[in-house]
C-alpha cells in the first residue's frame, strides 16, 4: 500500500502556449490533484520555472515526472525531495480588527514577524514570508481572531550553492 505524500517537483519548460495544460493534464492522467503552481520567466525569457506541489504516492509520482520529462517543452523535471534547497512561501492574510482585540492581535502580528500592509477599524491585512509549514503554524496562530480571507501564492524553490534548480 503506497503511502500519499506531499511532494514539490520543479519543472524547467519553454516559455509557450499550451506548456501548462500539457503537463497538468499528465497529472490528470495520474488522479494528482495539484495543491499549487507557481510559473514564473527564467532569467531570458524564452524560458519558464514551474514549481508544482502536489499530493500522491511516490510511484505515481516518479511516472509523471517521467511523463513530463518527455513532453517536447520540458526540459528539465525533478522532484525535490531531500535535496539541500530554499523554500519559500508568501501569503496574505485579513483579520478582523475589534476595539477589544486590535492591540492583542497587533502583537501577535509583531510576534510572528509578519509585515502590517493594511489597517483599518475593522480589519487588517498582513504578510507573511516563510516555509509552508511556518505559514501554517502563524495562521494557527492568529485564527482566534477571524480569518476573512488568505491569498497563498504557494511554494517556490531554489538549490543552494552553484547548482541550478
Amino acid at each position: 500500500m503506497s503511502l500519499l505524500n506531499t511532494h514539490t517537483i520543479s519543472l524547467f519548460v519553454t516559455n509557450a502556449p499550451g506548456v501548462l495544460s500539457r503537463i497538468s493534464a499528465v497529472f490528470a492522467r495520474r488522479a494528482f490533484n495539484i495543491d499549487s503552481l507557481v510559473v514564473s520567466p527564467a532569467l531570458d525569457g524564452k524560458f519558464s520555472r514551474m514549481t508544482i506541489t502536489a499530493v500522491g504516492d511516490s510511484k505515481s509520482l516518479d511516472q509523471i515526472i517521467k511523463q513530463c520529462s518527455k513532453l517536447i517543452d520540458v526540459i528539465s523535471a525533478q522532484e525535490y525531495d531531500g535535496i539541500s534547497i530554499l523554500e519559500k512561501e508568501l501569503a496574505l492574510i485579513k483579520i478582523k480588527t475589534s476595539d477589544k482585540y486590535r492591540t492583542e492581535v497587533l502583537q501577535v502580528i509583531q510576534h510572528i514577524k509578519a509585515t502590517t500592509i493594511d489597517l483599518n477599524d475593522e480589519a487588517v491585512v498582513i504578510q507573511l514570508t516563510g516555509n509552508s509549514e511556518d505559514l501554517d503554524s502563524s495562521i494557527a496562530m492568529v485564527e482566534k481572531y477571524g480569518i476573512i480571507e488568505i491569498v497563498r501564492t504557494g511554494k517556490v524553490l531554489m538549490t543552494k550553492g552553484t547548482d541550478k534548480t
